[in-house]
C-alpha cells in the first residue's frame, strides 16, 4: 500500500518501533530540548580567527565556524553542538591564505562551499600532488597522510572540514615549531581554570 504524502512534503508513518536506543546524555531530554540543542545556524556561528597554532601566519589565516565538536582546532565552544563521532565546521579562506602541512590520528574531509581550493597531499620525501577542488568538490584524507590546502583565487572561499572523531587529538603540524605551540595550546585549554 503506498504512503500518501502531504502537500509540506512531510510524511506521516506509523510508528512501530525504534531501532536504536538514545545516548545517556540526551535520555531525559523532551524534543524540543534535542532540537534546540541539536541545531545551529552559521549567523550564530562565531569566526575564529586565532583556531590552529599557524593562524597568524601569512599564508595560513583562516577563520574557524565550529558547528559540531571542537573540530580540527580542539578547542570548546559552548555553543557548538555535542560531538558523538565526529566534528564539524566551516572554514573562511582569503584569497592566499591555507592551511599547513599536517596530519590527523583519524581521517579528515574538505568539501568545498564556495569559491575554489587547492588540496594538496605529501610524502615524508618531499612529494607532493595537488588538486583543484570548486564548489561541491571534495577530498577525503586519511589518517597519517600529510595534507593541506590553500586559496590561490582571487575569492575567499568557504570549506567544511570534517574530522572522524568526536575528540580528535592535535593536529600533527609537519613543522616542529607550530606542532609544538598547538601542543601548548591544546594544554593550556585542558587546564583548569
Amino acid at each position: 500500500m503506498p504512503l500518501d504524502c502531504p502537500s509540506d512534503g512531510m510524511r506521516e508513518v506509523k510508528l512501530q518501533s525504534i531501532k536504536h536506543q538514545r545516548p545517556d546524555a540526551i535520555k531525559e531530554m523532551s524534543l524540543d530540548q534535542i532540537m534546540e540543542r541539536y541545531t545551529a545556524s552559521f549567523r550564530d556561528r562565531d569566526p575564529d580567527w586565532k583556531a590552529f597554532a599557524d593562524s597568524d601566519i601569512e599564508g595560513f589565516k583562516r577563520a574557524q565556524h565550529r558547528f559540531i565538536g571542537a573540530g580540527g582546532s580542539g578547542k570548546q565552544d559552548p555553543k557548538a553542538i555535542p560531538a558523538g563521532g565526529f566534528t564539524l565546521s566551516v572554514m573562511f579562506i582569503p584569497p592566499g591564505q591555507g592551511g599547513n602541512a599536517h596530519t590527523h590520528e583519524i581521517e579528515e574531509v574538505f568539501f568545498v562551499l564556495e569559491g575554489v581550493m587547492t588540496v594538496f597531499i605529501q610524502d615524508d620525501q618531499g612529494n607532493k600532488v595537488s588538486k583543484r577542488l570548486g564548489k561541491w568538490d571534495c577530498i577525503s584524507c586519511p589518517a597519517g597522510v600529510l595534507h593541506g590546502f590553500v586559496n590561490e583565487s582571487v575569492e575567499p572561499a568557504y570549506m567544511m572540514a570534517m574530522i572522524g572523531s568526536g575528540r580528535p587529538g592535535p593536529v600533527g603540524f609537519v613543522d616542529d615549531k607550530i606542532y609544538a605551540i598547538e601542543q601548548e595550546k591544546l594544554a593550556k585549554q585542558a587546564a583548569p581554570a
